[in-house]
């Protein structure tokens, strides 16, 4: 049959196929969202994920290395697009601590399986999600991350998201380095994200 094909409010269209604004009515409405089979997991998932897809940016595979991984993450997290990871069952709880402490809490979806038995896909903040598979064994099979763009602008992260990106850097870095990663991924001085990190040391 025929694509559906949205347009937004400001008359740029969004994509075919179904259009993210459909996809989350659907979801809200308690249907089950699922994509044909096709030569790309990254588009099924970003068609499933209910994120926005006017723009997105396909990453492939984040570095294995921590610190090469961290510097990436800084690296991508101003692109004004979703963002399309690819990754692996064991490396799974990794990437997502180091994206929910790089991104802060953006929404995202990771997608298992897709168009498979066993298909999965749970959506959230990055936050929850890098804490809830960090509690669980590490998944198998195909796993595709699909991240919302950043907030249209810096002042828009307010205090609790700002505390809880430090919180998360600060488990595994040390006040300067956790400083340095929280200013690269918002965009805020780093004097103002310092006094910040002390308030919460303390």
């Amino acid at each position: 049959g025929d694509s559906i094909a949205l347009v937004s409010d400001a008359g740029t269209p969004l994509i075919s196929d179904p259009g993210f604004k459909l996809v989350r009515a659907a979801q809200a409405a308690g249907h089950s969202v699922t994509a044909l089979p096709g030569a790309s997991a990254a588009l099924a998932a970003l068609i499933v994920a209910g994120l926005p897809t006017d723009r997105f940016f396909f990453e492939g595979f984040l570095p294995a290395k921590e610190g090469q991984r961290r510097a990436r993450i800084a690296e991508i997290a101003r692109i004004p697009a979703s963002l399309i990871l690819f990754e692996t069952g064991p490396r799974l709880e990794r990437a997502l601590s180091d994206l929910a402490a790089g991104l802060g809490a953006r929404e995202a979806a990771v997608c298992r399986e897709l168009t498979k038995m066993y298909e999965e896909v749970r959506r959230g903040d990055l936050v929850t999600l890098a804490r809830d598979y960090a509690s669980a064994p590490p998944p198998r099979g195909e796993i595709v991350i699909v991240i919302a763009p950043p907030a249209a602008d810096t002042g828009a992260l307010d205090a609790d998201a700002i505390d809880d990106m430090l919180r998360s850097a600060l488990t595994r870095a040390s006040v300067k380095d956790a400083v340095a990663e929280v200013a690269a991924a918002t965009g805020l001085a780093r004097r103002e994200v310092y006094q910040r990190a002390l308030a919460l040391k303390q």
